[in-house]
C-alpha cells in the first residue's frame, strides 16, 4: 500500500533503532506496546482495513495535531463515492463496491480513530442507495447528516467526479438524521433491474420481482440474482419455470 503511493518506507526488525527521520511506525498489535520511539505507533491487524489504515497514515504525516472532527462524505450510488476530511485535508477518497461497504468503513475508521469524533455526511441523490447508506451508518452510533447536493457533482468521468462530489458533500453541513430509514422499492426501480439482467443474460432470462427488489435492498447482491437465475433456467430447459423475455411470472 505505502508503496503504492510511493511513500518512503524503512523495515526494521523488533529491537532494533527506529531511524530518527522516522514518522510512523505500523506494526502488528502484539508487538505496539513495546515499541518507545518518538513516531507515531499504528497497530495494524492481520484483516485490518486499509482504507481505514491510509487515512490515519496520512492524518498523522499532515497534522501537528490529529484532535479534530473528521467528516467523511458519501457521495451515494450503486458504488458510493467517499472522501475523508482531516480540516481543509483530504487523508482518504475512492470508491466503495456497494451502499452497505460505507457501514463497514465507518465502523474501521471508528476504530481506527477511536479517540475522534466523526460526522458522516450523505448527498441526497441516488433515494435507495442514499437510504441503505444512512441505515448502515446508524448503528456506528456517530453523526449523520443528509447533504443537498445540488452543485456538489462536478463533470467528468464518473469513479473521479464521485469522489470529488464527496469532497463537496464532506464540507457543506446537512441535516441530522437519528432514525432508520425504511427502504422502499418501486416498481420502476424493479422493472429497471429486471431489464439490466436481461441485457446481462444475452436476453435469455430475467430475475423474479422478487429477486429484483432483494437486490435493490442490498439484501443479496446483482451477481448472486443472476447466478440464481441462470441455474434455474438451466434446470427449467423449456418448461418455463423461469422468467424469460416478455414473462410476467414473479
Amino acid at each position: 500500500m505505502l508503496r503504492e503511493r510511493h511513500v518512503p518506507t524503512v523495515s526494521v526488525l523488533p529491537g532494533d533503532r527506529i531511524p530518527e527521520n522516522v514518522a510512523v511506525v505500523l506494526t502488528s498489535p502484539s508487538e505496539a506496546g513495546e515499541i518507545s520511539a518518538r513516531a507515531h505507533v499504528l497497530a495494524v491487524p492481520p484483516e485490518g482495513d486499509r482504507t481505514a489504515l491510509w487515512a490515519e497514515v496520512q492524518s498523522v504525516l499532515g497534522a501537528a495535531s490529529c484532535t479534530g472532527e473528521l467528516i467523511v462524505g458519501i457521495d451515494p450510488g450503486p458504488r458510493p463515492g467517499y472522501a475523508i476530511l482531516d480540516g481543509d485535508a483530504c487523508i482518504g477518497q475512492g470508491i466503495l463496491e456497494d451502499p452497505e461497504s460505507v457501514g463497514r468503513l465507518g465502523s474501521h475508521l471508528r476504530r481506527r480513530f477511536s479517540a475522534r469524533s466523526i460526522r458522516f455526511r450523505v448527498g441526497r441523490g441516488d433515494r435507495l442507495a442514499r437510504d441503505r447508506i444512512v441505515n448502515a451508518l446508524l448503528p456506528i452510533h456517530r453523526p449523520v447528516e443528509l447533504v443537498n447536493e445540488q452543485g456538489t457533482t462536478p463533470r467528468g468521468l464518473r469513479r473521479p467526479r464521485d469522489a470529488a462530489a464527496a469532497r463537496q458533500i464532506a464540507r457543506s453541513a446537512g441535516r441530522p438524521v437519528h432514525t432508520e430509514v425504511e427502504l422502499i422499492v418501486t416498481p420502476g426501480e424493479v422493472a429497471n433491474l429486471q431489464r439490466l439482467s436481461r441485457e446481462g443474460s444475452g436476453g435469455q432470462f430475467t430475475i423474479t420481482r422478487h429477486e429484483a427488489g432483494r437486490v435493490l435492498r442490498g439484501e443479496i447482491t446483482f451477481s448472486d440474482a443472476l447466478a440464481a437465475a441462470e441455474r434455474r433456467y438451466g434446470r427449467a430447459g423449456t418448461t418455463g419455470d423461469v422468467d424469460r423475455p416478455g414473462s410476467e411470472r414473479s
